[in-house]
């Protein structure tokens, strides 16, 4: 036995990437995004990618070479799961199973068909957990009102 924790795989929403890729109004929660995806290998769906990316073309400019970089990145940093079949039916029960939106329940799927145990999002039941394993958790839940 090597004494090392046991890996936790851990799945980031779409709203967890931008704030972590994005300077916002909100410091607080870029600087713990940017703690969830620094030095940390996690699970990523190419519908995260897509989202990402479409969020970053339309809100923060950013060139079609940027995006690029950033595509291949997620590759290179993180295990990308690509729907499939089976992702389909997993996210339609859990669409009926957790009352969830379409693009959440395929979320969780791609993040269970991953064996993540972790999903950080801020959209969604913090503490719920989801196939028996999967525990979502809204990273920001504790950060201090933001105020203007």
């Amino acid at each position: 036995m090597s004494g090392e924790a046991p890996r936790v795989l851990a799945f980031a929403d779409t709203n967890v990437w931008l704030y972590a890729l994005l300077e916002t109004q909100d410091a607080a929660k870029c600087a713990v995004a940017r703690e969830i995806i620094r030095d940390r290998e996690l699970l990523v769906s190419t519908q995260v990618i897509n989202e990402v990316s479409f969020n970053l073309l339309r809100k923060a400019a950013f060139s079609e070479a940027r995006i690029q970089e950033l595509t291949a990145s997620f590759y290179l940093r993180h295990r990308v799961i690509a729907p499939g079949e089976e992702t389909m039916r997993t996210a339609s029960r859990v669409l009926a199973r957790y009352q969830l939106a379409f693009w959440d329940s395929l979320m969780m799927a791609a993040a269970l068909e991953g064996g993540a145990t972790i999903f950080f999002s801020e959209d969604m039941h913090d503490g719920l957990v989801v196939g028996s394993r999967l525990r979502l958790s809204n990273p920001f839940q504790n950060l201090p009102a933001k105020t203007s």
